[in-house]
């Protein structure tokens, strides 16, 4: 029996509208859908005070493939954004990632060498104090963090920040949350090291609305009030959705982080004068503030726009009903998804993509790098 469409993509994000963007090059006739009321999933914008506001959270594309980086640009213009986040420890900033600013600001030292003593100093004691307790390795993440960077960044600009994000003592947290740390010892606040970064120029919607220029897409639709009516329509499908919530949560429920949003707006044309501050102390109950005109806007431009718009972002534990965010990848999870991707992998007519669907943090980059590999295997 001939279906109506090759493929059902189940959620209208950055996947999902590439595999359709892709899946229509190769010539397959494509049904995309979304419980929420718009496209674009996570990397939704919406226009308040003529700013594009990231209304489920900051999204900066970096990557090092030029494939990507050329796929997404054929389709919008990407912008010159760099991040460069700024941390506040009780009104003292610093800069972030950990580089000579940031430890100029936190010792007063001058040179790569004088930091590198500073924290192999620290690193020292926290070494002592291990095997006086009688441990070689780290047992949780306070210990990992010391190691890595010493206890002085650690307890201003790690310590509260991590505990805020995920409602857990850092004594608590395994070490393996942590075992990099980007630490440079030059003058650079450039955050990632990838050879290319950007902001769509107008917002991401550009990049989703040019993705799915002539498929048929249908929002406000949740694939789970009419499961046989979506199931009978295509060939394959491309779920994107929560793996758990696909196999009706028969092992049980995996376990996220969600964030809170509170959006404000300023009669004033530069509130903090940086895309993203992070709030470190543990008492501050948000994590960190977004002022979104920044990802978009440079230097004089800023002021063309009278008011801007921030939102500060609040950590919290997932429940029923709220978005789910942040996979918690402790054994627990990580042991009930696994047993979830054993019947996924058994799917002959169901691919599964995504942070939800693989239970797995993705930046957005390697989504879409995932989307063209296996456009690459033949679609």
């Amino acid at each position: 029996m001939s279906r109506q469409y090759d493929y059902l993509i189940v959620g209208a994000g950055l996947f999902g509208a590439t595999f359709a963007y892709k899946a229509k090059q190769a010539g397959k006739r494509c049904l995309v859908i979304d419980k929420r009321p718009h496209l674009g999933g996570n990397i939704y914008c919406e226009n308040i005070e003529g700013i594009n506001v990231h209304k489920y959270g900051a999204h900066i594309f970096h990557t090092s493939n030029k494939e990507v980086w050329d796929l997404v640009n054929s389709i919008v213009e990407f912008n010159r954004y760099t991040n460069s986040p700024v941390a506040n420890y009780k009104d003292k900033l610093y800069n972030l990632p950990f580089n000579m600013n940031t430890f100029y600001q936190m010792w007063g030292v001058t040179t790569p060498e004088e930091a590198r003593l500073k924290i192999e100093e620290q690193r020292r004691v926290a070494l002592v104090a291990m095997k006086e307790a009688g441990v070689t390795e780290p047992r949780n993440l306070e210990e990992q963090a010391i190691l890595l960077i010493g206890k002085d960044i650690y307890e201003k600009l790690i310590k509260g920040y991590t505990e805020k994000q995920w409602g857990r003592n850092c004594l608590e947290l395994p070490a393996f949350i942590i075992k990099r740390l980007p630490v440079r010892f030059v003058f650079d606040n450039n955050y990632f090291n990838d050879k290319y970064q950007g902001i769509p120029i107008g917002g991401y919607n550009k990049l989703i609305e040019g993705l799915l220029v002539g498929i048929e897409t249908k929002v406000a639709a949740d694939f789970f009030d009419n499961r046989t009516y979506w199931e009978n329509i295509a060939d394959k499908i491309i779920f994107t959705g929560k793996i758990d919530e696909y196999y009706e949560s028969r092992f049980g429920k995996l376990e996220y982080r969600t964030v809170r949003f509170e959006e404000e707006i300023y009669d004033t044309a530069n509130y903090q004068g940086n895309a993203v501050v992070n709030y470190t102390e543990a008492n501050i109950p948000y994590t960190r503030i977004i002022e979104h005109k920044h990802f978009e806007m440079f230097g004089q431009e800023i002021d063309r726009i009278p008011r801007t718009v921030i939102s500060k972002e609040y950590s919290t534990e997932w429940r029923p009903g709220m978005e789910s965010y942040y996979p918690v990848n402790d054994n627990k999870n990580m042991s009930l998804y696994l047993q979830y991707k054993a019947l996924a992998d058994k799917e002959l007519n169901v691919i599964f993509g995504g942070r939800l669907a693989e239970y797995k943090y993705y930046d957005m980059a390697p989504i879409v790098e995932q989307v063209i590999n296996i456009a690459n295997r033949g679609l």
